[in-house]
């Protein structure tokens, strides 16, 4: 783009090429259009979520094996605010995650209620997603059919994290590996913890 177009122009070319491609992300996870949720991570990139860590390549390759297991995801999404940086940007948005399951014979919705928070750094003129993070407030179970109910014995999700006890339940049980050490309203140490790493990276102050 011009360079000598005014800033504000400039600079909400950029918002609107981050927003894309973060929304470009999720849709392509929810629509199994792998190739190009692969394309919108940079090679080095970092994701932190419930059930995975690693990079975006492994993050595809995780979220596949997810979907063959029986298991797609779809989201919810807010609007994102994006904060610019120069060549680094983040993003945060609200996010309800909606998992069909079965669960005691009973069919049901799992949805977890998180914020995600995105890094994105432009390369070449190109913005990629270079983090994301969650941070997880509540999950909620519902049946799928009026009247049905599912009773969970409380001693099997004692030792899960309350900000997204279900969610950690039901991934177990699938043969997932849980994170029980993720920011969550639970654990605000952790939470300041991520935005102070995040804000940092991007040169910015932590918003008080």
């Amino acid at each position: 783009m011009n360079a000598n177009l005014p800033k504000a122009i400039l600079e909400s070319a950029d918002i609107t090429a981050i927003s894309q491609l973060i929304l470009r992300e999720r849709e392509s996870r929810d629509l199994a259009r792998w190739q190009q949720m692969r394309e919108c991570f940079w090679p080095d990139s970092l994701i932190r979520v419930s059930w995975f860590q690693g990079n975006g390549a492994d993050f595809v390759t995780g979220s596949i094996d997810m979907a063959r297991r029986g298991i797609p995801a779809k989201h919810r999404l807010a609007p994102i605010l994006v904060t610019l940086s120069g060549d680094r940007a983040i993003a945060s948005l609200a996010a309800i995650i909606d998992l069909p399951v079965k669960l005691k014979g009973i069919e049901a919705t799992l949805s977890t209620h998180s914020r995600f928070i995105y890094r994105a750094e432009r390369r070449k003129d190109l913005w990629g997603i270079l983090g994301f993070d969650a941070i997880y407030m509540r999950d909620e179970l519902t049946p799928a059919v009026p009247g049905e109910s599912i009773s969970i014995d409380s001693k099997e999700v004692q030792s899960f994290r309350p900000s997204y006890r279900l969610l950690s339940y039901y991934l177990k049980n699938q043969g997932f590996s849980i994170d029980s050490d993720l920011p969550g309203v639970d654990r605000p140490d952790l939470v300041e913890a991520l935005n102070r790493e995040i804000f940092g990276w991007a040169g910015l102050p932590v918003p008080s």
